[in-house]
């Protein structure tokens, strides 16, 4: 398979996955609120190709095509939508927020040491 048909299979595959539902879940009703769950989705793919007329694991000329991708999801929040309003509700990463705090202590002590 010559490259441009092997990088043509994977932008087919790439487009036949990105839709709304990839980033939007399916809504959940709860309590008079219908909750939509939001995800970040991030695609990323690589190809490439060769001869090996020159020796190396190809020494009688052949070529040969490789390549990949990879998907990935992570949940930022809902959309929750009630008959007076709707509004996002971000999901925390509190991994961010515990680094920011030690960050910001070991700045403070820094400083309090200096004065």
């Amino acid at each position: 398979m010559k490259i441009e048909q092997y990088t043509q299979s994977i932008i087919e595959r790439l487009q036949a996955s990105a839709s709304v539902k990839t980033v939007y879940g399916e809504p959940v009703q709860a309590e008079g609120k219908t909750i939509i769950p939001v995800a970040r989705v991030r695609y990323g793919f690589c190809a490439g190709s060769g001869s090996g007329k020159d020796g190396g694991a190809e020494a009688e000329g052949g070529e040969g095509a490789r390549g990949g991708g990879c998907v990935a999801a992570s949940p930022i929040g809902v959309i929750e939508i009630t008959k007076e309003d709707a509004k996002f509700i971000p999901v925390r990463d509190e991994t961010r927020l515990v680094g920011a705090v030690l960050v910001g202590l070991f700045l403070g002590l820094l400083f309090a040491r200096r004065r």
